[in-house]
């Protein structure tokens, strides 16, 4: 499962539908409500939450964030309302990557002053 993943051509998903898509219990999906109040399915007769595809990208963007970025929930929260433009720790850890990178290239590379 992947943040961009594409949906089923659906209008609204239910909840064990999203459970399913964005691998998570459902009983989590409820509870994420509660802490996320972006996350506000429409709810009809019965009281059954719909999802809709803005949902189901959000839940994903949770499961990221909490998951694979080890935040916190109020560390979600804050990176879901725009604390920052990063994705978290894993773009972080890219940069150190490409900067340790460039930096190997040139010890590799004739010495500075003397042509090869």
């Amino acid at each position: 499962m992947g943040i961009e993943d594409p949906l089923p051509n659906k209008r609204y998903f239910g909840i064990r539908q999203v459970a399913e898509l964005c691998e998570v219990a459902p009983h989590v999906l409820r509870y994420w409500e509660e802490e996320f109040p972006d996350l506000a399915p429409l709810r009809r007769g019965g009281n059954r939450r719909y999802y809709r595809a803005t949902d189901v990208h959000l839940v994903r963007r949770i499961r990221y964030l909490l998951k694979d970025c080890k935040y916190t929930i109020e560390g979600a929260r804050e990176q879901l309302a725009g604390g920052t433009d990063r994705t978290g720790p894993v773009e972080e850890l890219r940069e150190v990557r490409r900067e340790l990178a460039a930096i190997r290239d040139q010890l590799d590379g004739p010495p500075a002053g003397r042509k090869p």
